[in-house]
């Protein structure tokens, strides 16, 4: 397949504004695509909040932001999808929304468009088989802050064909970024191996074992994390890391995975972590 350069994006959220940001610093044109107008904006408005901090910095030239910026066409249309080669779904961690917008996708884009998914735990190969184009559907899974993480886990379906696979990985080294190759797994390497552990010290919270401060001082200061898992549950949001479990749980059938209760209870109030202003620690909003 020829080099990439027009991409579509489907959310604009924290992950999806961050993946059409290094996508158009990098030079491709790309489609950023939500269900409303004011989600688009925000998404832009982040954008724009980011690539100014990065000048600061000075890992950006000033005079480039505009034209940066003048790569993203925002759109709530679908259809302006349509000329892509390629799109990364972003939307939030439901089989059935994101089911949706594959379908939607593969009646829309040519057949050898690519179907890429920033799922942090969904099955790729349950996601491509409601496609008629399974070879073509792949995970790329970016991390937060996007254009700051250097990590992305690109995941092969049972289905995925080496090509897909040779597109995504250069794709994924053109944006700077180190891409690491994945089997189809529940939660793949990263969420397998993290969520558990978040999991496990909330358990050592409700169980009155240590505070949640204590809990990530152990982690700070003895395994030398440079920040604590409830801390970073806080950032990731305590609702997506609920999500997780249960796709973990359902996944693998094992009880080792089973959402903490004081998680559960935590999302159930809204304290869902810093975008909330309240999770296991409290912050100031906006």
């Amino acid at each position: 397949m020829e080099e990439i350069t027009t991409v579509g994006v489907i959310g604009a959220g924290t992950m999806g504004s961050g993946i059409a940001h290094v996508m158009a610093r990098s030079g491709l044109n790309v489609v950023l695509c939500d269900v409303e107008q004011r989600f688009l904006e925000r998404g832009l408005g982040q954008i724009r909040t980011n690539l100014g901090r990065e000048a600061a910095k000075g890992k950006l030239n000033t005079a480039e932001i505009e034209p940066v910026l003048a790569r993203i066409a925002a759109t709530t249309d679908r259809a302006a999808l349509a000329p892509v080669e390629l799109v990364v779904e972003a939307a939030p961690e439901r089989f059935d929304l994101k089911a949706e917008v594959f379908r939607a996708l593969d009646a829309l884009l040519p057949a050898n468009a690519i179907l890429a998914t920033n799922t942090s735990s969904i099955s790729i190969t349950k996601l491509a088989a409601v496609t008629r184009r399974p070879a073509s559907v792949i995970g790329m899974h970016f991390f937060n802050p996007v254009p700051v993480m250097a990590l992305v886990e690109v995941v092969r379906g049972m289905a995925t064909s080496d090509a897909t696979f040779a597109s995504v990985h250069a794709l994924a080294v053109r944006l700077g970024k180190t891409p690491v190759e994945v089997n189809d797994a529940p939660g793949f390497v990263s969420n397998r191996v993290l969520m558990p552990l978040i999991n496990e010290a909330a358990f050592a919270v409700m169980e009155s074992v240590a505070t949640a401060e204590a809990v990530d001082q152990v982690f700070k200061l003895g395994m030398a994390h440079p920040m604590g898992p409830l801390t970073l549950a806080d950032f990731i949001g305590l609702d997506v890391c609920v999500d997780i479990l249960r796709v973990l749980h359902e996944g693998f059938g094992d009880p080792k995975y089973r959402p903490c209760p004081l998680l559960v209870r935590m999302v159930d109030a809204g304290w869902l972590g810093r975008k909330s202003g309240r999770g296991f620690y409290r912050y100031e909003k906006g």
